[in-house]
């Protein structure tokens, strides 16, 4: 496609054959329509609800659970098959509402297009639906209108564009005519072009259509959305991962039970049992239920926290970021213009501060920026009503703190003439009575204003002859304040007659520079900190222009005096590989494209990082989309860019991201310590069964006490340590390595030592029992009732892996203390109701047996405590 805003106006109308006075013909327009096609988004086609909820099946461990339910109903265990079966279920429901829900960004982005166009077809003006725009058709834009399709302005009026969900540029953009003859200019530069789904907010003119349909860049925004494939989150390839190795450890381990106990000669039917029976055990066919709920309940918390997640596993990957892109409009900053430095000449600065009495001549700028404004203010219970350009709003606030409120000074001086603003003369002049002689007031581009001054106001209040070293100095200072990333306005005044207004802009008297930006949050400086100290890097993207940029990201501490910048137009001329090379010296993006943004976030994903993106524009989209979590903005964001984000922040705060990463890295721990809880105490069972066995002894378990172990104990325990609440030191560590899994080296080797050391004590308690007693029935209840109690102290145990019990404490997770209470009752009652000792094989215990077992069981907490001592002192 041609850089149409690199043509002439001529150029543009002869390349598409189009005659400006008259538009296409009718027939024309037809054969076009027949050729480019409808001015709309196309669409792929979109999975069924059942293709969705089946595909649900195929993840490893899911299989294995299902395995382990046709196992239960194999060895009679019904009800065991059947809780397999409802966890299975329900996390498959949940997942198929959560994916039906994701796939609705195009038909946000249609939402966007206009439903019809104002065009010049056979000389005269008519109104179309605009899905039948044709390259080459005259499109008339007014104020209030969306813009139908891309297009090359030929007619500009006072023509200001809002381009924020586009191009994030938090302005009003002025359009003129003029040709541009710069290659690869970013889109919020090229401003004789308009693009489809950007409003006008002021003006009027006419435009070429030079795209249409996905040839607009709306169109390549939605082409990206749809050929973008799902990816899935750290937590299900960490998930994935660990149910195909649990798989391949319980095949192994039951069938080295099997064969070896069918060589010691125990009953090839009894063996089956037993292997079959421990691997049910040995897969937790809790872990998906328990996971689901953890995420659930980490997303109800993230609400009371200003954020909604969209997606379960959200919660715990934004966890597991190292790197956070986040736009600067209304994220970092307030998105809202603020005056903040005044210029009075000669050489005198002043800051902004609210005060009752302003000195003279900032008196008087002041009121010229209040009264020659268009915007709307007002107060009302502590809270503003505004509307109007965001510049004028700022300017009539600086005023409004220093006790000049615009209602009251219009009132006393009201406006009885005007000259609008329009983009060739770049400035504004109002004219206002003043008891019984009259002043206008000019607000514009500094240099514009300043060309037609001929005296100034000094501090000490004197109307001054300006020279031209006046008039130098005071363009240096505009100068400055441009480069610190201010967004500059001259305001000047002239004393007039009734009705004489014909030279308004001539011969004024200059008052002040004032200088705005959109400021930074208060509380970001701290959330930043936070990140710095939880070792994750923030990338500020932006669509403002590199001064304005590199002035917030330095008072924000994003970026030092050295700190690396790049612009839109530097992406443009370095493929993905260059930018791999230097993605991680760059800190601040400036006026950049929505491709530029994917590419950024590519290259980041290339390097090995974990990616949040945060936006609130069209222009985000694709990159919240192609990143592992896509952070949208709640009350600025557009509903394309929520749609296409994993979570939505309700506040639009950088804060909450910070707040997020917490809670993520909680859960992520929490599921750690569930997964460590469930394995570690499988293995202790599995262990002792394989151990007894080579010892030649009898069976230590048999099949239905091995069932209801994992039931009771892997239940409520393992549920309550999902909610356990954060460590100390949770935000005060690097983000953890993206490759290391759930089962890291550590975990996996305490899995093992916790596993082992509980098996140890039991088989020392079956060992005791068989020099005391032969009674079968009363051993495997002592190993039954030592195994189950030391699990429940187990659970204690995992409340940290790193840190001491004692440290941690066990009064902060009330629910786990209820849990493990919970269980015990339920144990006692299998080993002490005559109903159910029959079915499960147990007997009463006497006073010294439950004493031994239980003291046995409760070193598991020592020992455990040793375990975690030795590795502190070894890190």
């Amino acid at each position: 496609m041609k850089d149409f805003y690199r043509l002439s106006a001529e150029e543009v109308c002869r390349e598409l054959s189009v005659d400006p006075q008259k538009g296409l013909s009718t027939e024309e327009a037809k054969r076009r329509l027949q050729q480019y096609g409808p001015n709309e988004l196309a669409e792929k086609k979109r999975r069924t609800i059942l293709q969705m909820f089946l595909s649900q099946f195929t993840d490893f461990l899911i299989i294995i659970l299902l395995a382990a339910a046709g196992i239960s109903i194999l060895v009679g265990e019904a009800v065991d098959a059947i809780l397999i079966m409802i966890i299975v279920v329900l996390n498959a429901t949940l997942s198929t509402i959560q994916e039906s829900k994701a796939e609705k960004s195009l038909q946000l982005l249609k939402k966007m297009a206009a439903p019809t166009a104002r065009v010049l077809r056979d000389g005269v003006i008519q109104t179309v639906p605009s899905h039948e725009l044709v390259p080459g058709d005259i499109v008339i834009l007014e104020a209030g209108n969306y813009v139908p399709a891309d297009g090359r302005l030929i007619e500009s009026v006072n023509l200001s564009v809002s381009e924020a969900a586009l191009t994030g540029e938090s302005q009003p953009v002025e359009k003129l005519i003029d040709a541009i003859d710069k290659p690869n200019l970013p889109i919020g530069d090229r401003t004789n072009m308009v693009y489809s789904g950007t409003v006008v907010s002021r003006g009027r003119g006419k435009a070429i259509v030079t795209a249409t349909g996905n040839e607009t860049e709306i169109g390549k925004i939605a082409k990206m959305l749809t050929e973008m494939e799902e990816e899935e989150t750290p937590l299900q390839r960490n998930l994935e991962k660990l149910g195909k190795q649990i798989g391949m450890i319980v095949l192994v381990i039951c069938a080295i039970v099997f064969v070896v106990g069918i060589l010691e000669g125990n009953p090839v039917l009894e063996m089956f049992l037993t292997a079959v029976s421990l691997a049910v055990a040995a897969v937790p066919e809790g872990l998906p239920a328990v996971v689901t709920i953890v995420l659930a309940l980490g997303m109800y918390n993230m609400v009371k926290r200003h954020a909604i997640v969209r997606k379960l596993q959200a919660v715990e990957a934004l966890g597991s970021v190292n790197v956070i892109c986040s736009d600067k409009t209304g994220t970092l900053t307030k998105n809202e213009m603020t005056v903040v430095k005044y210029y009075l000449h000669p050489e005198h600065w002043l800051k902004h501060e609210v005060s009752n009495e302003p000195a003279g001549v900032l008196k008087e700028a002041l009121t010229a920026a209040a009264l020659c404004n268009d915007a709307f203010i007002a107060f009302k219970d502590n809270s503003r009503a505004t509307s109007g350009d965001p510049t004028e709003i700022a300017l009539a606030l600086a005023a409004w703190d220093f006790g000049l409120k615009k209602t009251e000074l219009e009132e006393k001086m009201p406006r009885v003439h005007e000259i609008p603003f329009d983009s060739d003369r770049k400035m504004m002049t109002t004219v206002h009575r003043k008891d019984h002689t009259f002043v206008s007031y000019t607000k514009g581009a500094p240099d514009v204003v300043l060309s037609k001054c001929t005296k100034y106001v000094s501090i000490s209040g004197e109307v001054k002859e300006m020279s031209e070293k006046d008039r130098e100095q005071i363009l240096q200072a505009n100068q400055r304040m441009a480069q610190d990333g201010l967004r500059v306005l001259a305001v000047a005044y002239k004393s007039v007659k009734e009705g004489q207004y014909q030279d308004l802009e001539q011969d004024m008297v200059f008052l002040a520079l004032i200088g705005m930006i959109d400021p930074p949050r208060p509380e970001v400086k701290d959330a930043l900190e936070k990140c710095r100290t939880a070792g994750i890097k923030v990338i500020m993207i932006t669509g403002d222009h590199k001064a304005t940029a590199q002035t917030i990201a330095k008072e924000l501490g994003v970026i030092d005096s050295e700190g690396k910048t790049l612009t839109g137009s530097e992406l443009l001329n370095m493929d993905i590989d260059e930018l791999v090379k230097v993605v991680e010296e760059v800190k601040v993006y400036a006026r950049v494209s929505p491709s530029d943004k994917l590419k950024i976030v590519e290259a980041l994903k290339k390097k090995g990082k974990i990616v949040a993106m945060t936006g609130d524009g069209v222009n985000d989209a694709p990159a919240l989309k192609r990143a592992d979590i896509g952070v949208a903005m709640g009350i600025t964001g557009t509903d394309v860019s929520k749609d296409a984000a994993d979570m939505v922040l309700t506040d639009d705060n950088f804060a909450s991201i910070v707040a997020a990463v917490e809670e993520g890295r909680k859960i992520f721990d929490n599921i750690r310590k569930v997964v460590y809880y469930l394995l570690s105490c499988n293995i202790s069972e599995v262990a002792t069964i394989f151990v007894s066995i080579l010892l030649r002894l009898p069976l230590p378990l048999i099949p239905v006490q091995i069932l209801w172990m994992n039931l009771v104990t892997d239940g409520l325990p393992a549920l309550a340590l999902g909610v356990e609440p954060a460590e100390p030191d949770v935000m005060n560590r690097p983000p953890r390595d993206p490759k290391e899994g759930i089962m890291s080296k550590d975990v996996m080797k305490k899995i093992f030592i916790g596993g082992l050391l509980l098996s140890m004590l039991t088989l020392f308690v079956y060992g005791w029992a068989l020099m005391e007693h032969d009674e079968i029935r009363l051993l495997r209840t002592m190993v039954f009732f030592t195994l189950c109690t030391g699990q429940l102290f187990h659970a204690l145990n995992s409340k940290s892996l790193k840190h001491s019990l004692f440290k941690v404490g066990i009064k902060n997770n009330p629910r786990l203390l209820l849990a493990c209470a919970v269980s015990f009752l339920l144990l006692l009652a299998v080993i002490y109701l005559p109903g159910l000792q029959d079915v499960f094989g147990t007997t009463t215990l006497a006073g010294h047996q439950l004493l031994v077992s239980s003291l046995a069981a409760f070193m598991i907490v020592p020992l455990f405590e040793l375990v975690k001592w030795f590795d502190r002192r070894k890190s």
